[in-house]
Order: C-alpha cells, then structure tokens, then sequence
C-alpha cells in the first residue's frame, strides 16, 4: 500500500477476485448474480487484461438475458476488445442468433469491423450461419 492509497493489498485482491467471479458469471449466464455485483457497485462494462468486457463474454457464450441485463446496466454495446472484435461479432462468430438479435436491437453498429475489414454479416456468410446472415441482412438492406 502506497503512503496516500487508501487501499490495502488484501483489499485490492479482494477486488481482483470479485473481478475474476465477475467474469466467469458473464461466461456462464448467471444473470441475477452478476447483476447483483453491478448493482453494488462493480462497472457493467468491467474488462478482464484482453479487453474482453462483461457483455463480450456473455454474448460470445450464447447468454442472451445476460446480455440484456449487461445492456441495462450500462454496458457498451459496441464496446471492442483488444482484438477489435465486437460482441456482436462474438455472437454472430459462435452462431448464437438470440444474442445476435438482443445486440442488434440495442443499437448494435452491424457496418463495425471486426477484423480484416470483415463485417458481422461477413462472418455469418463465411460460417454458414444462414439464419443470422439472412436476419443481419433484414436488418441493414443497403
């Protein structure tokens, strides 16, 4: 603990660990939990050292609800991890068109580069995901 830091050692493990469970809730869908930490405090836009946040976990594992109360809370929608890569790209990568469609009706920018210059329609086309394709394609006919 630094002379001024008000913080000590234990107590920023502490924080550590809550971030760590934190994140694993995000992957795992545990919606009421996480959302309980953010209610006490905890930032809904949280990230782990890749820069993957809170919502980019949740999405990327198929949790649409998670992904909901993320939103609700404040998160990002459109928030990139150290990649460049987006949630919605997560989701539409790993297939999952319920969390596709809870991004894209949050304000989801469906033109972001993921990567490579590639779009998320891009990646549904190139990972035979016909269904999201056809609805990404729905939702930006230009």
């Amino acid at each position: 603990m630094t002379p001024n830091s008000p913080v000590s050692p234990a107590e920023e493990a502490r924080y550590a660990e809550l971030q760590r469970q934190a994140m694993d809730l995000a992957r795992t869908g545990e919606s009421l939990s996480l959302q309980a930490m953010i209610e006490a405090g905890l930032p809904a836009n949280l990230c782990d050292e890749k820069g993957q946040s809170l919502l980019m976990l949740a999405a990327y594992h198929g949790h649409a609800d998670t992904v909901r109360m993320l939103l609700d809370h404040g998160a990002e929608v459109d928030r990139r991890n150290d990649r460049g890569q987006t949630p919605l790209g997560g989701a539409v990568f790993k297939g999952y068109l319920d969390v596709v469609k809870a991004l894209v009706e949050r304000g989801a920018n469906l033109h972001a580069d993921n990567g490579g210059g590639m779009l998320a329609l891009d990646f549904a086309k190139m990972f035979g995901h016909d269904e999201i394709a056809a609805y990404l394609k729905e939702q930006s006919p230009d």
